[in-house]
């Protein structure tokens, strides 16, 4: 199944992966300059956090996309919705 995405959403996702981008550039630099292992470890630990937002929102409309098939009750696709993200 192809992903449609509006607009919007296209656009923070996009928003979203220049952000982990410039992030990932800034570790880039800590790491040429030498920087405190600490520093470095939390910056990835940012960045780890980050990519997991942008992939639940991603599974966000994946799974409304997916799930709103005939036949799903919006209350179904919700309940699926919820399912989906509370789980690890």
């Amino acid at each position: 199944m192809t992903l449609a995405l509006t607009e919007d959403a296209r656009s923070e996702l996009i928003a979203r992966l220049r952000r982990i981008e410039g992030q990932t550039q800034g570790i880039q630099r800590m790491l040429l300059e030498g920087r405190d292992c600490r520093e470095v470890l939390n910056q990835l630990a940012s960045v780890r956090a980050a990519t997991h937002q942008a992939s639940l929102e991603l599974l966000r409309h994946y799974a409304r996309a997916c799930l709103s098939e005939p036949g799903q009750s919006g209350r179904d696709v919700n309940e699926m919705l919820e399912l989906l993200l509370n789980s690890r």
